[in-house]
């Protein structure tokens, strides 16, 4: 399978409404998953109990694939949303990079930006909470 092949794959995956999809040879697997802007809880503190009682409140917007954090399209650019920032469902929120690939993070519903909780440049695992954010 040539890399054209794959990314043709990968392109008709996105766009498309399937949600997974594997495919296997002798030579290689191939495994997407999409689960963009899925709101989650606030994975438990790392803290000692002493130090935190409670979880962060609120909700969230997930990272939907492991990859490397960007805020903006480029270190030149500004950033897509900044906290306070009113955002409109669907628009981008931020970029996550996987092997070379960038996709972008859509917002899940017309929301408020409440805490940005990611550096650019860090690496974001599969489910982590990228920002912080209010409902509207």
């Amino acid at each position: 399978m040539t890399n054209e092949e794959i990314f043709a794959l990968m392109d008709r995956f996105e766009a498309g409404r399937c949600t997974a999809f594997k495919l296997s040879t002798k030579d290689v697997t191939l495994e997407l998953k999409k689960e963009f802007g899925v709101p989650v809880k606030a994975p438990a503190p790392t803290q000692t109990p002493a130090a935190s009682s409670r979880e962060p409140e609120g909700l969230f917007v997930s990272a939907p694939l492991v990859g490397t954090y960007y805020s903006a399209a480029a270190p030149d650019q500004p950033p897509f949303v900044r906290a306070g920032d009113q955002v409109k469902k669907g628009q981008t929120v931020c970029l996550m990079e996987a092997m070379k690939m960038m996709s972008e993070v859509p917002a899940p519903c017309d929301l408020v930006v409440e805490e940005l909780l990611r550096t650019d440049g860090e690496l974001v695992g599969f489910g982590d909470p990228i920002l912080r954010y209010r409902a509207v």
